[in-house]
């Protein structure tokens, strides 16, 4: 199984920064991309972003400029840098990993708890 732990949520100010961090453990192949979704109240999960092992990005066309997806292959971590909050970022966000848990077995959809982010003056 792969466990992700997220952290690094919390409150801020509107036009405030967070960074978000995820760390995958337990029996891992490989793990070919690692992203951030998140759902807000009354509202559908959606992507932020998501980056695969070779450093391809993809972002939400709403949040590109603001938030940025970084990945540490090594430690297993991806982190989300969300700059210029706006209260309409408030949501739970999501770490998800595409991961290979066995030597043979297919790759899996892998979820984090969610981390709470709340964007309030």
């Amino acid at each position: 199984q792969v466990q992700l732990v997220e952290s690094g949520g919390g409150l801020v100010q509107p036009g405030g920064s967070l960074r978000l961090s995820c760390a995958a453990s337990g029996s891992i192949v490989t793990i070919a991309a690692m992203g951030w979704y998140r759902q807000a109240p009354g509202k559908q999960r959606e992507l932020v972003a998501t980056v695969t092992t070779g450093g391809r990005t993809n972002y939400a066309d709403s949040l590109k400029g603001r938030f940025t997806i970084s990945r540490d292959n090594v430690k297993n971590t991806v982190y989300l840098q969300a700059n210029s909050l706006e209260p309409e970022d408030t949501a739970v966000y999501y770490c998800n990993a595409v991961a290979q848990p066995r030597s043979g077995s297919p790759m899996y959809n892998y979820w984090g708890q969610g981390t709470q982010v709340t964007v309030s003056s």
